[in-house]
C-alpha cells in the first residue's frame, strides 16, 4: 500500500494477527471474537495501522487493518505521496483483506472527531495513486 499523500507518521502499530478471509457471513468462531476486540480498544478494531499527520494542525489520516509484519515506516517518519507504507491486510475487526481510511481532527481515534473527505475518480489500480481532496 502506498502512501496516499505525503506527512509525519505519529502512530505505527504493527503487532496484530491477520484473520482468514470470510466471504459471506462471518464464521461463528469470528463473530466470538468480536467482543474481545471492543473491549481491547480502539488498536484491537483498527488491527495494525499507520496514523499520519497530514497538513496544518488538526488533520490527520488513519489507514488500518495492514498485514501483520508488513509495516515499513515508524513514528517520526516523514512520508511523501506514493512511498510505501505496508501491504493491505485482514488484520482488526476485518473478515477480509480491505484498506480502512479514516480523516479525523487528531491523532488519537478514541477522541477524534472524523473529518469526511472524498476520493476522485474511479477505484485505484495496483501501483495507481488517486487524488487527494
Amino acid at each position: 500500500m502506498l502512501a496516499p499523500i505525503g506527512g509525519h507518521v505519529v502512530r505505527a502499530h504493527d503487532a496484530e494477527p491477520d484473520h482468514p478471509a470470510h466471504r459471506g457471513l462471518p464464521s461463528v468462531g469470528y463473530a466470538l471474537t468480536q467482543g474481545r476486540r471492543v473491549s481491547d480498544g480502539w488498536a484491537a478494531l483498527a488491527g495494525n495501522h499507520i496514523v499520519l499527520r497530514v497538513g496544518g494542525p488538526g488533520l490527520f489520516l488513519a489507514l488500518c487493518h495492514l498485514q501483520k509484519g508488513s509495516v515499513q515506516v515508524t513514528v517520526g517518519d516523514v512520508v511523501g505521496t506514493g512511498d510505501l507504507l505496508a501491504r493491505c491486510g485482514n488484520s482488526g475487526n476485518s473478515t477480509e483483506p480491505h484498506l480502512h481510511l479514516q480523516v479525523m481532527d487528531g491523532p488519537d481515534p478514541t477522541a477524534a472527531a472524523a473529518i469526511p473527505f472524498t476520493v476522485h475518480g474511479t477505484l485505484p489500480r495496483s501501483g495507481q495513486i488517486v487524488a487527494w481532496d
